[in-house]
């Protein structure tokens, strides 16, 4: 039986004022929610804090890879995610400037196992982690609220540690734990706290982040019903971001645009508006209009939003940026996570949700989470993902070279051997190096 999404979630009794707990989660998407999960699992009494109210959208491409689904599955949400509406990705398209494409199929052993991929609206996917996570918070004694924002983040001046929070809205208390997790997006209260005010540190780059603007549209030519590729366009007039058709399910597909923030700014006219380039590309432009012809668009879906994107930051002594120190750890995108190639944060969160974690023991640090911790932890998560963001972010430049990016496809769509290697990149973080070396892009592409 499938998951009905459309119902409230219930989360029980709101915590008395001074209630206190082993962890408090600021933020219900896939990385708080996993993070309260793994939390309650390890026997810890947990309060998670989610400032909307469920069902709620959240703005995405709506892609689940991989690394996602590892997490999820841990988690026992993977069933859930089956048994609902979705669509089961197998590849990935490119199309270049000029209008070459090709397609890279996924590695065949994980789409056998279907664990490849997915992509179903985030109004699915985070209930589903969210209505799971309340399960094993509550069944471990811990408790969960909605429709409540962090209104203050509390530290003791003394030893300058992240000790509590003040709630305002369904739900108005204050609370302590000895671990604060910051799992609120990009403008997550606890991030601004870690980074800004206690550090004085920059929280926001400009050439880090990016803007995105998507729709949901209905009757999309030449997509799959349940299955297929995934497509990311970089059209001539997009470049340096792309243009991305997701199928989400039998009859929705997610359509979007996102580009750095610091290129946008340089961009003049119709460029300059997310929101006016994708209409130009849905019904203007001579390799879209078509597909679109018979299409209509999901009325209130069109929204923006931005993404924090995990890109080493040059000259910088902790990457990507601050994300702990004594008292508190940010995950996802509270901890600027988000791969600054495909866009995807998910799995990055529930990565960083899982480590966070697994740092904290609640009798050794009944007293507070303690700052060798907070950097043991900024060091592993660099560690586990910092070669795979740091391609992506070599990649990114890459792309901005239209006369290369047209020979590059160009190249692959006709070279099985090359498919199979872009395969193989798709699964392997060490064959991702290929694509930026010099000598293997100069051999596949001029040879």
């Amino acid at each position: 039986m499938g998951v009905d999404w459309s119902v409230p979630i219930e989360t029980g009794p709101a915590p008395e004022d001074g209630e206190s707990f082993d962890i408090i989660v600021v933020g219900g998407g896939p990385g708080g929610s996993a993070a309260a999960s793994y939390a309650a699992l390890d026997g810890n009494k947990v309060l998670l804090i989610e400032k909307a109210v469920w069902p709620r959208d959240k703005i995405c491409g709506d892609a689940v890879g991989g690394k996602s689904l590892r997490h999820v599955k841990e988690l026992g949400v993977k069933e859930m995610i089956e048994a609902t509406p979705h669509f089961r990705v197998t590849g990935m398209m490119f199309s270049s400037p000029n209008g070459n494409q090709v397609t890279i199929s996924l590695p065949k052993e994980e789409v056998e196992k279907r664990e490849a991929g997915y992509a179903l609206p985030r109004l699915q996917f985070d209930y589903m982690m969210f209505q799971r996570a309340t399960e094993l918070v509550m069944q471990a004694g811990g408790k969960v609220v909605q429709g409540t924002a962090v209104s203050n983040v509390h530290h003791d001046a003394s030893t300058k540690q992240i000790t509590g929070v003040t709630l305002s809205g369904d739900c108005n208390s204050t609370h302590m734990a000895p671990l604060i997790i910051g799992a609120g997006g990009y403008l997550c209260p606890v991030a601004k706290k870690v980074v800004e005010e206690m550090n004085e540190e920059k929280l926001r780059d400009e050439a880090h982040y990016c803007g995105a603007y998507r729709e949901y549209w209905k009757g999309v030519k030449d997509v799959g019903a349940e299955e297929g590729s995934i497509e990311l366009h970089f059209v001539d007039d997009v470049v340096p971001g792309y243009w991305w058709i997701f199928p989400v399910n039998e009859e929705v597909v997610n359509v979007g645009i996102g580009m750095v923030n610091a290129e946008r700014k340089k961009q003049s006219g119709i460029k300059k508006s997310l929101k006016k380039l994708q209409h130009y590309l849905i019904h203007e432009h001579p390799r879209f209009k078509e597909r679109f012809a018979d299409a209509t668009v999901v009325e209130g879906s069109g929204k923006g939003w931005e993404l924090p994107f995990g890109s080493p930051r040059k000259g910088a002594s902790i990457q990507p940026r601050r994300t702990a120190m004594a008292g508190a750890m940010c995950i996802g995108d509270a901890a600027s996570l988000v791969d600054p190639f495909s866009g995807e944060g998910v799995g990055n969160a529930l990565l960083s949700a899982k480590l966070a974690i697994s740092l904290f023991d609640r009798e050794k640090h009944s007293d507070g989470f303690p700052s060798n911790l907070a950097e043991e932890y900024m060091t592993k998560l660099w560690e586990e993902l910092g070669p795979e963001l740091s391609n992506s972010f070599k990649i990114q430049k890459i792309v901005r070279m239209k006369r290369l990016m047209n020979l590059f496809v160009k190249k692959a769509a006709k070279r099985p051997a090359l498919q199979d290697a872009l395969t193989d990149a798709l699964a392997s973080k060490e064959a991702q190096k290929k694509l930026h070396n010099p000598l293997w892009l100069a051999r596949n592409i001029l040879l």
